[in-house]
């Protein structure tokens, strides 16, 4: 039996696109451009490495963001890339048979999974998976936060010699990881690892906080925050509803909110989405004091008033120009 740490990078439209518009037979969250992976024995030896192209076939025009994190350019796919049929026949042919994938989060399996039914190809080899942030934490710090992979190397001390952002590279770094951890105890101890998980929250929380929440199932962003500014906006000393100002999206998929109780005066509410294995949407609530650094950081928020967020820009006048106009965003 071997390890397979699998590690891929994704394309997807750019919002408003006529590829963001295709109906796919499918639902995706993004198209496979590059696959990485790399060999662990079963007695957890690094041994050799797998790396493909992936010519798209949906979403053909590479996001500006996307090719900017990855480096990967519409040429080098062109050039470079194989259909997905034919990449998913080479690197089965290279896994073997007896097998079990590991990645670094829940994404990439998900993706896989979803990449796989979109050309109509069979998922079974992917059913010996785990996710080796679960094992990483389960026998380090215990904690349920789902740790960057720059954060566990820092912790094993090894030192990056591969490009991030890179399928092969992040592969070749997380199977560094996976080599210093007890593999065999951790698929043992694995549904307990996801469940304490499941239960607690994905981040650390500020000085302040005085209360902690999860809710599960919700369909998408949308609903979620909806619940979080309505039924569930509930004080956490006399459970009273409370009336929220409006969210405020942070890194790393958060949000916060000033909300007032009627009686109690205001609380800073933080949240942070996140997806179930089901494709819906978990939520991870905090409640802090008025007066704590979280409420202090959503004031400096509300005054920059992000455009995005709700503040009305000034608009430019536009400036008659003979020149040839410049194409608009690709997909």
């Amino acid at each position: 039996m071997d390890y397979i740490v699998l590690d891929m990078e994704w394309n997807q439209p750019w919002p408003g696109s006529p590829s963001s518009k295709k109906v796919l037979p499918v639902d995706i969250r993004g198209e496979i451009i590059q696959l990485g992976a790399v060999r662990i024995s079963q007695d957890q030896q690094v041994q050799d490495e797998f790396q493909i192209m992936v010519k798209p076939k949906y979403y053909r025009h590479l996001n500006r963001r996307v090719s900017k994190l990855t480096g990967i350019k519409e040429a080098r796919l062109r050039e470079e890339g194989v259909p997905f049929p034919q990449a998913i026949e080479q690197f089965r042919k290279w896994c073997g048979e007896d097998i079990v994938i590991l990645t670094w989060g829940f994404d990439d399996i998900g993706i896989l999974r979803e990449n796989l039914r979109l050309f109509g190809l069979s998922e079974d080899f992917t059913q010996r998976w785990y996710n080796a942030q679960m094992i990483f934490n389960a026998q380090t710090d215990g904690s349920t936060s789902q740790k960057a992979l720059k954060t566990a190397m820092e912790t094993f001390g090894i030192e990056a010699t591969r490009p991030a952002h890179d399928a092969l590279g992040d592969a070749y770094h997380t199977a560094l990881i996976c080599a210093r951890l007890d593999l065999a105890r951790g698929q043992a101890e694995y549904d307990a690892a996801l469940k304490s998980h499941e239960n607690g929250f994905h981040g650390a929380e500020l000085p302040g906080c005085i209360d902690r929440k999860v809710y599960y199932n919700y369909a998408d962003k949308r609903a979620a925050l909806s619940a979080m500014a309505g039924e569930e906006n509930l004080c956490p000393i006399c459970g009273a509803r409370m009336l929220g100002s409006r969210w405020f999206a942070q890194p790393g998929h958060r949000h916060m909110d000033l909300a007032t109780c009627p009686e109690h005066g205001k609380f800073l509410i933080r949240v942070r989405l996140s997806q179930q294995q089901d494709g819906l949407i978990r939520v991870s609530r905090l409640t802090y004091e008025a007066t704590s650094e979280a409420a202090e950081a959503y004031a400096r928020r509300a005054e920059k008033a992000d455009p995005e967020e709700g503040a009305k820009p000034r608009r430019r006048r536009r400036r008659k120009s003979s020149s040839t106009p410049q194409p608009q965003e690709g997909e």
